[in-house]
């Protein structure tokens, strides 16, 4: 049985006579501990399907369902990390990991929410900062605590929507390390917002493309057949990766040339003019 079940979903945004379809006939099935990555170009609709998934918006049509439930709102069994870190700024390091711990766990004792805050900062090698405020922090430091903010609740999906798309390429290839580190430990399941083909390759266990849009929905399941640990220095000399990078580059290329003709082929009015 799939943790989470989308079916039939759509959503659009504005009134009837200017309504814009967003996101149409999404149908998507997530196993427990899966490593998904849905990959698209900007404007595709991919922060909106993350939303969807969040309880941040319902869907127009369609169900979503997560551990059997429908989806009907934001929920804490749902980490998401966005790619502004979202950090309380007047709160140290740990203060901002306590405060999600405090909402989620708030029959524990001071002691085992604590053990909380030091396990997962010292998960994301933070626990040397614990005392510093997110302005004292850099970039991906910010996002490191975000991180450590979602996992310490403890959630059954952790939602990532292009967590990483801020970050100088360097401090973004760290943190894709940490976080692959991060999961082999955890076994959380994972879904990665992303337009990095090659990140979603690296990260991911699964990768599906969303076509060009609007309205956008789902392509084909890849599959990544890479074994783990993944060593990125290794992968541009491996010819499954490169394989796969080709396909999935190309899909995205034909569905960009397929929307763009879309937009110049003329009505039948406007041809009989």
């Amino acid at each position: 049985m799939a943790l989470l079940e989308l079916t039939g979903v759509g959503k659009g945004y504005g009134q009837p006579n200017t309504r814009t379809e967003v996101l149409t006939n999404i149908n998507l099935s997530i196993k427990e501990g899966e490593f998904v990555a849905l990959v698209g170009r900007s404007g595709c609709g991919k922060t909106t399907l993350m939303s969807l998934i969040a309880g941040l918006l319902p869907p127009d049509v369609g169900s979503i369902v997560l551990h059997g439930k429908p989806i009907t709102g934001p929920g804490l069994d749902r980490g998401v990390i966005f790619q502004n870190y979202s950090l309380l700024p007047w709160l140290t390091v740990a203060g901002n990991v306590r405060l999600a711990i405090d909402q989620v766990f708030s029959d524990w004792t001071a002691e085992q929410r604590q053990a909380q805050v030091e396990r997962y900062l010292r998960m994301v090698n933070l626990w040397p900062a614990r005392d510093k405020r997110p302005g004292e922090l850099s970039g991906g430091m910010r996002q490191r605590v975000a991180v450590a903010r979602a996992l310490a609740m403890n959630p059954a999906i952790l939602l990532m929507d292009e967590p990483l798309s801020a970050l100088d390429a360097l401090t973004r290839a760290t943190l894709q390390d940490e976080i692959m580190r991060i999961w082999e430990e955890s076994r959380t399941t994972v879904v990665l917002i992303t337009n990095d083909v090659d990140e979603a390759i690296l990260m991911a266990y699964r990768l599906i493309p969303l076509t060009a849009g609007p309205p956008a929905t789902l392509g084909p399941s890849f599959e990544v057949p890479l074994p783990r640990p993944r060593d990125r220095r290794l992968l541009n000399r491996d010819p499954q990766f490169k394989q796969l990078r080709s396909e999935v580059i190309e899909y995205l290329l034909d569905q960009g040339r397929t929307a763009r003709r879309a937009k110049l082929r003329p009505t039948c009015q406007e041809a009989c003019v």
